[in-house]
């Protein structure tokens, strides 16, 4: 779409601005009562009720209890690469170890002040739910893909990280494949994915970005749910967090 073509693009009409404020109010609700009860107890009955809405109105807007989890979770992760994207992109481009901290420095932010959105999307899976991929693998997966891009440009510049498999791998002592095969094997699938179709990430380098990501999720999980008990100074532990993170992925500038 172009400029011009936003610029005459019709206002939305009465009803449908109606219809988005009642669907915002349903999802704030929602969020009040995932705060109180978890993901588990959410109801539609619930939510109507606290509307002010006579049950059966609500369906006019959301399908199901499912339908209404789901645009939870795709709003929850939209927020979370509003945030996260907004501090990678303020940084330049060739500054990659920037880059990685302000993709967790904007993570951790988002969490402390969403922690039970976050708890949605990176905590205990639903019972009884399954996310459809259509609606949920590309807001899910935005953040990942700037985390990807950093990979890329730190593999061109060469400074990603892809040793620690020239040894046979502990946990398989028969396996007959050569060493290097590893790290192929762990993330091929997502080498192979049509979205990556244009980015230059070696298998082992990837293997490092997951395995800094995952530590990243699982710092932020443990200041939230208190894992490790009082810390006096969380936000130095995470900035620790945050520069073994780096040691992972990224090899010193020349």
């Amino acid at each position: 779409m172009t400029d011009d073509d936003a610029q005459t693009s019709p206002a939305p009409g009465k009803r449908a601005r109606q219809r988005l404020e009642i669907e915002a109010g349903i999802l704030r609700v929602a969020r009040e009562h995932l705060a109180r009860q978890g993901p588990a107890g959410l109801s539609l009955r619930a939510v109507a009720r606290d509307l002010g809405m006579v049950s059966s109105g609500i369906y006019r807007y959301v399908e199901s209890r499912d339908d209404l989890l789901t645009r939870l979770i795709v709003d929850a992760y939209t927020s979370l690469a509003h945030d996260v994207l907004a501090a990678h992109d303020a940084v330049d481009r060739d500054d990659l170890s920037g880059r990685w901290h302000a993709i967790g420095r904007a993570l951790r932010a988002w969490a402390l002040a969403h922690p039970h959105d976050f708890a949605l999307v990176y905590g205990t899976p639903v019972p009884d739910y399954v996310a459809p991929r259509e609606r949920t693998v590309e807001p899910g997966t935005a953040v990942l893909a700037a985390l990807v891009r950093l990979l890329h440009d730190a593999h061109r510049a060469r400074r990603l990280d892809t040793s620690g498999w020239g040894r046979p791998p502990r946990a398989h002592p028969d396996d007959a494949d050569a060493p290097g095969d590893l790290p192929r094997r762990a993330v091929g699938w997502i080498l192979d994915d049509p979205m990556l179709a244009e980015v230059d990430v070696p298998a082992a380098g990837l293997v490092r970005g997951v395995a800094a990501w995952t530590l990243l999720i699982g710092a932020v999980t443990g200041e939230l749910f208190h894992q490790l008990g009082p810390v006096p100074d969380p936000e130095a532990l995470f900035h620790c967090q945050l520069d073994v993170g780096e040691q992972l992925v990224l090899t010193p500038p020349p």
